[in-house]
């Protein structure tokens, strides 16, 4: 039986799941429960948990630090987030920390029964995985004292710096290498893009891994010898690193571009793998080596959002993790869904995607930008549904989807998707004559809510109705009076200039119909119960 510790500080809550859900039939037992973060973080250091279900708002400690103490401290513990807040902000968090699922409240006992039932496939799976590794650490126990295994090793805690740097040199020297005759240090890291999380991995191929792993250590090791470059070894997790050394770094950085795209190639004729390759920068001594080395590594979370097979040189690209602004595009977006542009909308998400990609960011911001993105789509529809809730539910779900996507291609994908599936209902809604001239009125003000001179007579002298007409079927439509939409729209454009630019409230006025910034800032507090300055503060941290 796999346990569960449940932590809500609601006890009608806590009482509700204990005894509506069926927990032997599932494969669990309930370990206890605990009405806040705190009482659980104790109770998890004293008793065996296999999974958390955690609201986020509690005292002492709420779930969010409740998550992030189970992620460093208990990383195989899953966790099962539920809140009545449905806001990104949580969310996020969620994808930093591993959460498992991330569910809205209230909760049902089916919903609930169907994401425990995926919880144990999770952690069946992790148990198979973990018979088979203990299983090919006891086969190859034997290989430990080969040489170059013990070699690997000493290599490994070097650039690592797991291990004092002369001890490590001492070892080596005793091994008949040396090292400390170059004025210039890299490390290069490469990975088998098959492990990397990017693809589902049947089971034959997990079982083959440590010899795909040496036959490219294999290959990595001959090509380094013949370029005398440096000396390659074997890393933990199934990756080949390589201690590059050199007199001449500007020369040179041609020779490794040279080597590791050969390796690349040798690899792929041999086994059909794709393998990446990164390479940190210089260092000047083999004490910095671990710099060089954490620079590599961290570059290979780069695959999600750039592909496998890829060789990312630091020296020579340095531009990672640039963080980027969507407002304009997101606007673009926004107007093309409600015109029903379709080409207009492929376009400029094929712009997002380039510059996303451009961003070399990695994935947890892209899921942030991604998220930017459904929120756009949604917000359009939003406008016109009868039911806010349900598309908000929709987008929710599409979150939780797209963080458990490989690549960012997949995640894309699926916004994509969203996007055409949003347009279509905007088709469909435009059908009616009066919802039609609702629509049309809500794109008007859309496209013209920074005129101060808009107002409702101009807005039906384009439309050709009277005004009493256009009142009716507009609030029929939107469920709001002109006015009330017009200063919705202006707000939602106002916080999204303050979560995404630097203007100052003055411009920000401006750019959103208010000729007195005096009144937009008592607009926007009543709005929003915050003044602008505080609002930006808040979103900008």
């Amino acid at each position: 039986m796999y346990q569960v510790l449940l932590v809500d500080d609601e006890i009608l809550v806590r009482d509700a799941i204990r005894e509506r859900i069926n927990w032997n039939s599932l494969g669990y037992e309930l370990a206890g429960d605990c009405q806040n973060g705190k009482e659980a973080i104790e109770f998890v250091k004293n008793n065996p948990v296999d999974v958390v279900l955690t609201d986020i708002c509690m005292p002492y400690v709420d779930g969010m630090e409740l998550s992030h103490y189970l992620h460093d401290h208990y990383p195989d513990i899953l966790i099962i987030i539920f809140s009545g807040f449905g806001e990104f902000e949580y969310a996020k968090k969620a994808i930093q920390y591993k959460v498992s699922e991330y569910l809205l409240k209230p909760i049902t006992a089916v919903e609930l029964t169907e994401v425990l039932t995926r919880m144990k496939e999770k952690l069946e799976s992790a148990k198979k995985e973990e018979i088979k590794l203990k299983r090919l650490t006891s086969t190859s126990n034997e290989y430990i004292k080969n040489q170059q295994i013990i070699q690997s090793q000493v290599i490994h805690s070097l650039v690592t710096c797991c291990r004092q740097p002369a001890e490590c040199m001492q070892e080596l020297e005793r091994m008949g290498i040396r090292l400390d005759k170059a004025t210039d240090y890299r490390v290069a890291v490469i990975c088998i893009d098959l492990y990397s999380g990017m693809y589902e991995q049947k089971v034959s191929q997990r079982q083959e891994s440590a010899l795909m792993a040496f036959v490219v250590y294999n290959i990595s090791s001959e090509l380094v010898n013949d370029f005398d470059c440096g000396i390659a070894y074997q890393e933990p997790g199934n990756r080949v690193g390589i201690l590059f050394k050199t007199n001449k770094p500007v020369e040179f950085l041609h020779t490794v571009e040279t080597l590791c795209k050969e390796i690349q190639k040798q690899v792929y004729d041999a086994m059909k793998l794709e393998i990446s390759i990164s390479v940190g920068k210089y260092v000047k001594s083999l004490t910095e080596l671990h710099t060089s080395y954490d620079q590599a590594e961290a570059a290979l979370d780069y695959r999600y959002l750039l592909g496998g097979r890829q060789y990312l040189d630091l020296e020579k690209d340095d531009g990672f993790e640039k963080e980027i602004i969507l407002y304009e595009e997101l606007e673009e977006l926004s107007r093309s869904i409600q015109k029903n542009d379709k080409d207009a909308m492929s376009e400029i998400l094929s712009k997002i995607r380039e510059k996303i990609i451009q961003s070399r960011t990695n994935r947890s911001r892209v899921c942030i930008y991604l998220q930017q993105i459904l929120r756009a789509i949604s917000g359009v529809v939003e406008k016109v549904h009868p039911d806010p809730r349900k598309v908000q539910e929709k987008r929710h779900q599409l979150l939780n989807q797209i963080t458990e996507k490989r690549t960012f291609q997949q995640a894309m994908d699926l916004v994509v998707d969203f996007a055409r599936e949003a347009m279509e209902y905007m088709e469909n809604e435009k059908s009616s004559s009066s919802k039609r001239q609702a629509i049309e009125a809500m794109e008007y003000i859309q496209e013209r809510y920074a005129d101060q001179n808009l107002s409702l007579n101009s807005i039906c002298s384009y439309l050709g109705i009277s005004t009493s007409y256009f009142s009716t079927i507009f609030k029929e439509t939107t469920g709001e009076t002109f006015m009330e939409f017009l200063i919705r729209t202006r707000m939602e454009k106002a916080k999204q200039l303050l979560e995404n630019t630097t203007l100052k409230n003055y411009e920000i006025a401006e750019r959103v119909g208010f000729a007195d910034p005096h009144y937009f800032g008592i607009s926007f507090k009543k709005i929003t119960g915050m003044t602008p300055t505080a609002y930006a503060k808040e979103k900008r941290r």
